[in-house]
C-alpha cells in the first residue's frame, strides 16, 4: 500500500510540473509568432530596418 502511494505522489509531481510550464512555453511561442509576422509584415520602416538582415540571413521575404 505504501509504494501505491509513492506512486501516485510521483505521478501528481510529474504532471504538476509539466502544467507549470506550459503556460510560459506557450506564452514564449506566442511571443516569437508575434515578432515573426508582426515585424515581419509590418510596413513602419524603423521596425523594418531594424530586422532587415536578419530576415536576409533567414530567407524571410521583406521585399
Amino acid at each position: 500500500m505504501s509504494t501505491n502511494r509513492h506512486q501516485t505522489a510521483a505521478h501528481d509531481t510529474t504532471t504538476s510540473s509539466v502544467a507549470s510550464r506550459a503556460l510560459p512555453v506557450a506564452m514564449a511561442a506566442l511571443l516569437g509568432v508575434f515578432l515573426i509576422f508582426g515585424v515581419g509584415f509590418s510596413h513602419v520602416s524603423a521596425f523594418h530596418n531594424a530586422a532587415h538582415d536578419v530576415r536576409h540571413s533567414n530567407a524571410f521575404p521583406c521585399h
